[in-house]
């Protein structure tokens, strides 16, 4: 700083030189040092205040999956999901809750128990689900087995001579006998007519031997170990099971879009001749990985793009992930697409600074307003101490006219003293930002002359004889009265 206030203190506050040898008191912080450190702390909250948004906003988040039932294919695939998703680190995490199937699972994400969920296009989809991947696809495949000695009987070659007859479904779950009954329906059988039987995938093999049905029904991947097993029971001591064609699968699909019509290629289930030895058309329905309706679109979008990109170390164990698919993104799909899953599929997925850029600067702007606004106020409030700080420094000047006129030395050390306070309140409003160091320089200078004034008076005075001091204090009084 240019001033040195140390000068301001120096000289006498009460006109004695031997003071001026007192300790200087400290020297005023200035406004502008003030105006810095705000600025400076403004700054710094700010840059506190953006690194902790982007802290919360990227830090990992764990969802819970709803998948089932327990030893099914899709709750392996889920767990090593989990597994890679950890080891990768990526913002998002897995929890699987495990069901009894699909229907369960969606009960689950219905009643916002879980965030993410494993089910099956064909049954009924929670209003609050959306698509964020097609984890497989299930074809349906139907054999007949002729029979055997006393069950011995005329083969069965197509869906529509399947009243009257027993039909073994593969599985226990509900889903499959409702998947059979729309087949039945569509070459107009009724199903009441046929003889469903449920039977669990490990006692498959033995009802085939035993014969408990002529026809079998399997729903899963083209290459399911479970179906590829049932069918090589079927052709032991010499059987040749018999691939019945849903040749009506585009009708299947048009009146229930939750189908759509597929095939399985000649030879899927090995054997000699191939089983089958021709394509055989048939419908397919999608096992799917829907999330709430509610989930935040990052956070799907960072799902969607680490399932994508942990697919190909799934294929060692489980070859059908290469078949994991991205959800239909059109509006008249089956499932509607979770926005978060869309922009990733559509390549419009945002960045932080994407998303948040807008806020950012919006932010920035109101701070910026909010300062100089702050700034003015702060000026406004400080109006009345700077204006009565203007007319002190006017008082000094009319006391540095008077005191070259004055007649005593008491005279002089009462405007001392009162130049004393006046200092004190102009340092004060320095200390307060009242006034800028251009208006302490004036001060200054105004202080200077002064007490140069009253220093050259005082000499002045002291060289005169005593009677001359008392008679013009005399003529001064009766002039005054």
């Amino acid at each position: 700083m240019k001033l040195s206030l140390k000068r301001l203190f120096g000289r006498s506050m009460t006109g004695d030189s031997n003071l001026a040898e007192a300790p200087s008191p400290p020297s005023p912080r200035s406004a502008a040092r003030k105006t810095a450190l705000v600025s400076l702390a403004l700054v710094l909250a700010i840059i506190g205040a953006l690194a902790g948004g982007y802290y919360f906003a990227m830090r990992p988040v764990t969802l819970k999956i709803a998948v089932g039932p327990a030893n099914s294919d899709d709750v392996k695939v889920v767990q090593t999901l989990t597994q890679a998703f950890a080891q990768s680190k990526g913002f998002v995490r897995l929890r699987p809750i495990q069901t009894d199937g699909a229907s369960a699972s969606a009960e689950q994400l219905a009643e916002g128990k879980a965030d993410l969920a494993i089910v099956r296009g064909d049954l009924e989809v929670p209003k609050n689900a959306q698509a964020v991947a097609t984890l497989r696809k299930n074809v349906v495949v139907l054999w007949s087995v002729p029979g055997k000695g006393k069950k011995k009987g005329a083969k069965i070659t197509k869906i529509a001579q399947l009243a009257g007859h027993r039909v073994g479904v593969v599985g226990k779950t509900q889903a499959n006998v409702n998947l059979l009954k729309v087949i039945l329906q569509q070459y107009g059988v009724d199903p009441a007519k046929v003889d469903i039987v449920q039977f669990p995938a490990s006692e498959v093999a033995e009802a085939i031997k035993a014969q408990k049905a002529d026809v079998y029904l399997a729903a899963g991947p083209v290459n399911s170990k479970i179906t590829a097993e049932a069918i090589a029971a079927s052709a032991k001591d010499g059987g040749t099971p018999i691939f019945l064609a849903i040749d009506s699968a585009d009708a299947i699909a048009q009146n229930h879009p939750v189908y759509e019509a597929s095939e399985i290629p000649a030879g899927t289930y090995g054997g000699s001749p191939d089983r089958p030895e021709d394509e055989v058309k048939t419908i397919s329905f999608s096992h799917h990985i829907v999330a709430r309706k509610g989930l935040s679109e990052t956070t799907v979008a960072a799902f969607t793009r680490q399932l994508f990109a942990v697919r190909q170390q799934l294929l060692t164990d489980f070859p059908q992930a290469a078949k994991i698919e991205t959800p239909d993104t059109d509006k008249d799909a089956v499932i509607p697409a979770h926005p978060g899953a869309a922009a990733f599929v559509d390549g419009e997925e945002k960045t932080f600074l994407d998303k948040y850029s807008d806020y950012i600067w919006w932010s920035l702007m109101a701070l910026s307003a909010m300062g100089s606004l702050g700034a003015w106020f702060a000026g406004y409030l400080k109006k009345d101490e700077r204006d009565n700080n203007s007319h002190l420094r006017e008082r000094l000047l009319d006391m540095l006219t008077a005191a070259r006129k004055s007649e005593t030395a008491d005279e002089l050390d009462q405007m001392q003293t009162e130049a004393d306070d006046i200092l004190r309140d102009t340092l004060r409003c320095y200390d307060h930002g009242a006034i800028e160091e251009g208006a302490l320089t004036a001060f200054n200078i105004a202080l200077d002359q002064f007490h140069a004034a009253v220093a050259d008076r005082k000499a002045v005075l002291s060289s005169l004889p005593q009677n001359l001091q008392r008679a013009g204090a005399q003529f001064r009084a009766a002039g005054n009265a």
